[in-house]
């Protein structure tokens, strides 16, 4: 499959190269895997503050 075959997207007039798609979509995937690596810590580390709490009230 050639870039020639590649569905137009976006508005721009210009149908974007595939290695311009694959870029923006890896831009993408890491910025959630950033976004979710982020909403992991917190809630470990709202565990473990937890778990202190817990194991210091005994």
């Amino acid at each position: 499959m050639s870039e020639e075959t590649v569905p137009q997207q976006g508005g721009t007039g210009q149908p974007k190269g595939l290695l311009q798609q694959m870029e923006e979509l890896m831009a993408a995937l890491n910025a959630d895997l950033s976004a979710l690596d982020a909403d992991l810590q917190a809630a470990g580390d709202a565990g473990r503050a937890a778990a202190e709490e817990g194991g210091q009230a005994g």
